[in-house]
């Protein structure tokens, strides 16, 4: 194995959910200029626009949270998707 390939710098970091407000601590060595503050003691913060609490996958419900349009290109491509799979199953029991 090769040596001194991993950061050395790791400490506790904040993440933050912005779409439901969750947070979290683990240890991380992401860069930030942000903090907060948590049970008296100083974090960085890390803001992230969807978590475990928050993903759809997760959660079992369909809330989206759009961010630039995302949303709208995933569903036109999947739209395209359905299509084509439903002009196959027609020519398939034709």
């Amino acid at each position: 194995m090769k040596k001194d390939i991993h950061p050395k710098n790791y400490r506790l970091v904040v993440f933050k959910d912005i779409s439901n407000d969750y947070t979290f601590i683990t240890r991380s060595t992401a860069e930030t200029k942000e903090t907060i503050n948590i049970d008296g003691i100083e974090y960085p913060l890390v803001k992230v626009e969807i978590s475990n609490t928050s993903h759809p996958f997760f959660t079992g419900k369909m809330k989206l949270v759009d961010t630039a349009g995302r949303v709208e290109k995933f569903s036109k491509r999947y739209k395209k998707h359905l299509e084509n799979r439903e002009l196959t199953n027609k020519k398939e029991e034709e």
